[in-house]
């Protein structure tokens, strides 16, 4: 078991039905190291055509202004609230506000001598999610897309994502969107461990609305630690029958690093936009998930099918199925081996695509290299392709000194 997920009990992270290879058997694999950034090319992207599917982005423009419903809970921060350790308070309860984040309400404007409220154009149709959607504006007759980028685990580390941002040219110097039509997905697992998770949310919220606005996108997959933050937020210290014995989410949380200054600014819109994330996605040809694990097909054998399931699972379900779902996304380790090439066609048949690339597995653990012998933090020069090149790892391992990364598609 790595150190990254700890769960109260022996309980397993490793991935899938079939057996997996001792810590201790290194994959083959190679590093990919990009050529430093030069900004948003001014000419078309030479994009290549590989089937896209993007029909459940996850941040899209108009999700960035939703109003609070006064149905959610807003958790205020106390002023000048020293850190929290909850190794200081060994019996320490939080317990959320039942405040509603105030309402978004416009006037009502009325003609003069009429009755009747105005019209309400309610817009077209929701589009067919089985053909590939574009932001607004899309490409025009044979204009492909901007270049594609994806973003590794970032757990908190907001300063570290904007200067890997800015390096890469799709944020300027005041951290707005800079990157014209790009494509960016991030791969999930925002807060925890690091200084300042809902700060790296408030971004990526940000930015979806900046590269909409430009005719890009910056979307976002669900990991494991966004399940783990919900349930938190949500169930807190309601029991669940683990196979370790029975725990909580609020105690699993705070074991995997859990920053108490992230649950007490947790409010109504980010709790809104992290639920709707979807678990998986296409584009390009790269089959992007959060976790290295097979567990996907247990939720459905499309892609459909199964951000369905898990946003019907957190939306209608208890406490048990939630943490059902958490441990579920929380296995790792699928791809390595011999067994690793096989787990990947297992997934890439079912769902499309030519590649996997996840996150949550940190590099450093994948490869073995996770202390160097002269005590130095392991070195991560870029994306890590193994599995007989079908599998790009994108989790530089920031919270243990390793990078943050942030490679533009396809990787080589």
């Amino acid at each position: 078991m790595t150190p990254e997920d700890r769960f109260p009990g022996p309980e397993h992270p490793d991935s899938g039905p079939r057996h997996q290879p001792d810590l201790d058997v290194l994959p083959y694999g190679t590093y990919y190291e990009p050529e430093p950034a030069t900004g948003y090319p001014g000419t078309p992207y030479e994009a290549e055509t590989a089937e896209t599917y993007s029909g459940y982005g996850g941040a899209r423009y108009l999700e960035q202004h939703w109003p609070a419903d006064g149905q959610g809970h807003t958790v205020h921060a106390p002023e000048n609230a020293p850190p929290f350790s909850h190794q200081d308070h060994p019996g320490y309860e939080p317990t959320l506000p039942d405040q509603p984040s105030p309402g978004h309400q416009a006037p009502a404007h009325q003609a003069p001598g009429r009755d009747d409220p105005p019209t309400i154009e309610l817009g077209p149709p929701l589009p067919d999610p089985s053909v590939p959607s574009y932001p607004y504006p899309a490409p025009g007759p044979g204009e492909p897309p901007g270049p594609l980028y994806v973003v590794g685990d970032v757990h908190g580390y907001l300063e570290e994502l904007r200067a890997e941002l800015r390096h890469q040219g799709l944020i300027d110097a005041d951290g707005h969107w800079s990157a014209g039509r790009s494509r960016i997905w991030f791969l999930g697992d925002f807060t925890d461990r690091g200084p300042d998770g809902i700060g790296v949310i408030d971004l990526v919220m940000q930015l979806a609305a900046e590269a909409a606005a430009a005719g890009g996108y910056c979307r976002a997959l669900m990991g494991n630690h966004e399940l783990l933050f919900l349930g938190a937020a949500r169930y807190g210290d309601e029991p669940v029958q683990s196979t370790a014995g029975t725990a909580s989410f609020l105690a699993a949380w705070r074991l995997n690093g859990g920053q108490q200054h992230d649950l007490e600014r947790l409010e109504a819109h980010h709790i809104s936009w992290l639920s709707r994330l979807p678990a998986i996605a296409l584009e390009d040809g790269h089959l992007l998930l959060h976790s290295d694990t097979t567990a996907y097909l247990e939720y459905g054998e499309s892609i459909p099918d199964v951000n369905d399931a898990v946003h019907s699972l957190l939306a209608d379900e208890g406490v048990d199925e939630w943490w059902d779902c958490f441990r579920r996304f929380t296995k790792r380790f699928a791809f390595r081996g011999d067994a690793g090439p096989t787990a990947v066609h297992e997934l890439l048949d079912t769902y499309g695509g030519t590649r996997i690339v996840h996150g949550h597995s940190p590099i450093p653990y994948l490869t073995g290299a996770v202390h160097a012998d002269d005590g130095q933090p392991p070195h991560i020069p870029g994306p890590y392709v193994y599995a007989d090149d079908l599998a790009v790892a994108m989790d530089g391992g920031v919270t243990m000194e390793g990078r943050l990364l942030v490679a533009r598609l396809p990787v080589n």
